[in-house]
């Protein structure tokens, strides 16, 4: 291979992996904000929480509350569980590892390894309540004004929940129309609210909830409440976009700079080298 077309191959490298880097980056940001997770079981988790449930570690109070930003249901022991076993299963892995790790790392290895593995569920909690708080953020100023126009028509707030819950596919929406069942079958008003406040992370769900109790209290009207609310969603939601382009500018300019232009430069040199070296390749 000549050198110019050593040069062109390169060229083309950095400008496939430039422009991959550039697509990668607007995917993640348009996943980050309409992507929705389910929990789903695994088998993994099943036989970590049957090697945990023999260790018998209780379960701390904030635990219930992670739970639910998260959006899990069920006993908060099967969580406590899954930690327990993970912890087991870590010590073991920890004590295989440390027997060949040099010096006093393999100490270090033991110790660490079950540490992190207890840990691990509670960061997997706390990605999913992060990831569900940007995803009901962005869909609150829609179902907040869906909720208006039900109460607007004659709906009672709580039918009203159930019937935006009904007719929109959004995260939020879903758990209103879980509160709103709650609600239905004899569940205190208060109650629900506390579960959907608990299972609803996002920074404007605390007032949509105010609002809820006092319509259910005092019979205050939800209207003008709901579309001051939506509105403000609304600014926060141009903020955070702006904010967004804000720190992707210079990602992409550190891509540019580092392999799209070098790529270019590359393609010129590889049209020159002919030329400055005589022909000869």
């Amino acid at each position: 291979m000549s050198p110019a077309e050593l040069l062109a191959a390169l060229a083309a490298g950095l400008a496939t992996f430039g422009i991959a880097d550039v697509l990668a980056l607007g995917a993640a940001r348009q996943r980050a904000r309409g992507r929705r997770r389910r929990a789903a079981p695994t088998r993994a988790a099943g036989l970590l929480a049957r090697l945990g449930r023999g260790v018998g570690l209780r379960a701390p109070r904030s635990l219930a509350a992670r739970m639910a930003a998260a959006g899990l249901e069920g006993p908060v022991a099967d969580v406590m569980a899954i930690k327990a076993g993970a912890a087991v299963a870590g010590l073991a892995a920890g004590a295989a590892l440390a027997a060949h790790a040099p010096g006093r790392l393999g100490t270090a290895v033991a110790l660490a390894a079950p540490a992190a593995a207890f840990l691990a569920p509670d960061a997997r909690l706390r990605r999913r309540a992060r990831t569900r708080a940007r995803v009901m953020e962005a869909e609150l100023a829609d179902v907040l004004d869906l909720l208006r126009v039900a109460v607007a028509a004659g709906l009672a707030p709580w039918r009203a929940l159930a019937e935006v819950g009904r007719r929109h596919p959004a995260l939020l929406a879903a758990e209103l129309r879980r509160a709103a069942a709650r609600r239905g079958l004899g569940l205190p008003a208060s109650t629900a609210l506390d579960e959907f406040e608990a299972r609803c992370p996002g920074s404007g769900v605390a007032p949509l909830t105010a609002a809820l109790r006092r319509a259910d209290r005092h019979g205050a009207p939800l209207g003008p409440a709901l579309e001051a609310q939506a509105a403000e969603a609304r600014a926060r939601g141009g903020q955070r976009t702006a904010e967004a382009a804000a720190r992707a500018a210079p990602q992409i300019q550190l891509i540019v700079a580092l392999l799209l232009v070098p790529a270019v430069m590359l393609l010129v040199a590889a049209a020159l080298l002919p030329a400055l070296t005589g022909g000869v390749t």
